[in-house]
């Protein structure tokens, strides 16, 4: 599994100081330590590389991560899970073997974007990037046809080590139902939400939205499962 260089042990991020003034703010930093308690370490995202987690970024739009896993086990299969094989194979080989992703007409199209842009600008090595700064690989991943808000912060976060917060449909979800966040904010405010709340720490925002994630899949559907939730009395009890 890939792991973040330089990130604190699961047991000193419950140490982290998360929370900077009151209100919602305040109530950020109480969820986290909320959810920590109760779920642990997250150990969030799975990869081999940070090249496998920017795949895995692409390919999860739409779908859920068994799927994924199934697409990346027939890359790696097929030794195709490296920037050069993808660049050099055709797109149509490409969708045959991130079939199990769904969608996988249009992710091929992604992949191959992403791909050209990686090998254009960094020779295809994502250790190249390290000396561009957050903003500029942001604006750049934007750019990138099929790449969203979402998808370019995961890569930034999860594949290059960026204090960048993931905003997904789980943090809207969860949020917005405890009245801290509006549900028809944009990405852009409620990402401000948890950056003007939390100091700029890698590890802490990679834990804290996988414990979104867990909350969300496991209580917070789309029909609530509020008994025994942790969050269960959130915002009353901050």
């Amino acid at each position: 599994m890939w792991s973040l260089m330089g990130s604190p042990r699961c047991s000193e991020m419950t140490r982290a100081s998360t929370s900077r003034t009151s209100g919602d703010k305040k109530i950020v930093g109480r969820i986290y330590r909320k959810l920590f308690s109760f779920y642990g370490c997250r150990d969030w995202w799975p990869g081999d590389s940070p090249f496998e987690v920017a795949v895995g970024a692409i390919l999860t739009q739409n779908t859920n991560w068994a799927n994924v896993e199934k697409a990346i086990a027939n890359l790696k299969h097929h030794r195709a899970l490296s920037a050069k094989a993808l660049h050099e194979m055709p797109i149509q080989d490409i969708a045959s073997l991130i079939r199990p992703s769904g969608y996988y007409n249009v992710k091929a199209k992604r992949l191959k974007a992403f791909i050209g842009f990686l090998m254009a600008a960094y020779e295809g090595d994502m250790a190249l990037m390290a000396g561009t700064s957050t903003e500029r690989l942001r604006v750049d991943l934007l750019a990138i046809n099929g790449v969203g808000q979402e998808t370019a912060d995961s890569i930034l976060l999860y594949a290059l080590n960026r204090p960048v917060f993931v905003i997904d449909a789980y943090t809207k979800r969860v949020f917005s139902r405890h009245g801290i966040m509006d549900v028809r904010a944009g990405y852009e405010e409620c990402q401000n939400l948890f950056h003007g709340s939390m100091q700029a720490d890698t590890a802490v925002y990679n834990e804290y939205h996988a414990l979104i994630v867990s909350v969300g899949k496991e209580f917070c559907r789309p029909a609530p499962r509020c008994a025994r939730c942790p969050l269960e009395k959130i915002p009353h009890d901050c």
